[in-house]
């Protein structure tokens, strides 16, 4: 023979395990978990916040000087400003009052009509009070808007800043009401 040697079938390498020898991050770091909240549990926070200075009658950031209401420190858009606050009423209960008030020339009418749930309802804040949405004054072109905000079924109106206030600024927001009877009792209404 010559000095070749015969050709060996190699030995199959035995397989390690490599996933055992594999370390995850974890085992060398803490599970972080994100502090971040989500768009829907921020907004259920802002909510549950609006709720709260409803039922406590809570009014901040704005006062009043004669029959104008005035930011103190100002408001962002989006912010909440003042509960509309009055007698919340049922559409028959407020054509009623409403009419009682046309009797009268010395009382003012601060009814607020809107939709809710298929519904007509009113708030009603004629009747003088301590709270500020009833004074705040109309303009076309308001700094504030009416939005809906119903606690546990219960529709309350609010208004909210459309743009950012100024402190010393005046609140205010369109009344919406451009009825012939309405502009002809209050012209105002038309600016």
């Amino acid at each position: 023979k010559s000095g070749r040697r015969a050709a060996r079938k190699p030995e199959p390498k035995k397989m390690e395990n490599k996933a055992s020898n594999n370390r995850k991050v974890t085992d060398y770091y803490p599970i972080r978990r994100s502090n971040r909240k989500t768009k829907s549990e921020l907004k259920n926070e802002e909510h549950k916040f609006i709720d709260e200075l409803i039922k406590t009658g809570v009014e901040e950031g704005m006062q009043g000087k004669g029959r104008g209401i005035f930011a103190i420190d100002g408001f962002r858009k989006g912010d909440f400003v003042v509960e509309y606050h009055g007698d919340l009423l049922e559409l028959a209960e407020a054509k009623t009052r409403e009419a009682q008030y046309a009797q009268d020339p010395d009382t003012g009418c601060y009814m607020y009509y809107f939709q809710y749930q298929s519904k007509t309802y009113c708030v009603d804040a004629t009747r003088e009070s301590s709270r500020l949405g009833r004074l705040i004054n109309h303009s076309k072109n308001g700094n504030c808007h009416t939005r809906l905000h119903p606690i546990d079924g219960t529709p309350h109106l609010i208004l909210v800043a459309s743009r950012d206030i100024a402190a010393e600024e005046e609140l205010l927001y369109d009344y919406g009401d451009r009825s012939k009877a309405s502009v002809l009792a209050h012209p105002w209404l038309k600016h």
